[in-house]
């Protein structure tokens, strides 16, 4: 179970963020999650929204550089350890973990990370296996 990620390339100059996420308010596209991963020269932005699609549509006709990646969203305990757990379940199924984000839920007591992981499938099964829930695009908006 994946959903879709929105990747955006952002060059590192005043406002440059402000009109990305202006084109996004603009067409109602709402934001769950967000990760900003930078150089000197650019970033990458990379989005969790309630309409991907819609999202890649109206940045690429703002002559931005989009990609969309299918990714990993897992609910874990929001204690100490919690985002361990999960992580070592990936860590004995030998599936590696290019990158993570997390944020909070309404759900007291809960968090969701945002992984990107060599193979989403089997990563999905080893984390079901051991009791952890991966999401859907709707259940991350509900």
């Amino acid at each position: 179970m994946t959903i879709k990620q929105i990747s955006v390339f952002v060059e590192n100059k005043e406002g440059r963020l402000a009109e990305i996420t202006n084109v996004l308010a603009e067409n109602q596209i709402d934001i769950r999650a967000l990760s900003i991963a930078d150089t000197t020269d650019y970033g990458i932005l990379r989005l969790i929204v309630n309409d991907p699609e819609k999202a890649v549509k109206v940045l690429k006709e703002a002559k931005l550089t989009v990609s969309p990646t299918d990714v990993l969203a897992v609910g874990v305990d929001d204690t100490p350890g919690g985002f361990a757990k999960a992580i070592g379940v990936l860590s004995e199924a030998k599936i590696g973990v290019e990158y993570a984000y997390a944020f909070v839920t309404p759900t007291v007591g809960k968090a969701y990370v945002i992984l990107r992981v060599n193979d989403n499938d089997l990563a999905a099964k080893a984390l079901e296996a051991a009791g952890f829930e991966p999401l859907n695009q709707s259940e991350l908006f509900s």
